[in-house]
């Protein structure tokens, strides 16, 4: 993992606000207006979500957040790491943290949704580079052209990795 530490954290935190905000605007500058699916800070604090963010002496990194979809279903929401700090496995410590806190919950299924565009092609690289595949809509979106689906099944016979 990069330097820092991951911890929860609140989304309404000033610089938390900021980032979230650049990343709902490359959304929105990306993706046609029906197909937004980020989330906005109001809700980010839904008791369904856990947020998580990545910092080193102090400085907002990355942020991602888990949030639960039934028993043994969760889904990875607001993946954002800062363009200062690309490149240097910030994205990647995220999602493994939230796919450990997901086994450590007992979670069995972890899923995705990002956009099919270009400029989403990075995303989509690091997320099948964690494991995860191709699959149908899940929870309550519907299929669509400007989605990529994605869903990684959970061993717990590893939870310790």
């Amino acid at each position: 993992m990069p330097d820092g530490e991951i911890a929860i954290d609140d989304p309404r935190a000033a610089d938390v606000r900021a980032l979230l905000e650049r990343h709902l605007a490359h959304a929105r500058a990306n993706s046609p207006p029906e197909a937004v699916h980020a989330l906005d800070v109001g809700e980010l604090v839904d008791p369904a979500i856990t947020f998580f963010s990545l910092r080193r002496d102090g400085v907002l990194l990355g942020v991602g957040a888990l949030k639960i979809l039934s028993a043994d279903h969760a889904e990875l929401k607001s993946m954002h790491t800062a363009a200062a700090a690309r490149g240097r496995g910030i994205g990647r410590a995220m999602v493994d943290h939230l796919v450990r806190v997901a086994r450590a919950r007992g979670i069995s299924r972890v899923s995705i949704e990002t956009g099919s565009q270009p400029a989403f092609a990075p995303a989509r690289s690091l997320y099948a580079s964690a494991g995860f595949e191709p699959c149908d809509a899940f929870g309550e979106y519907a299929p669509s052209p400007n989605s990529v689906f994605m869903t990684h099944v959970l061993d717990h016979s590893d939870a310790e990795r």
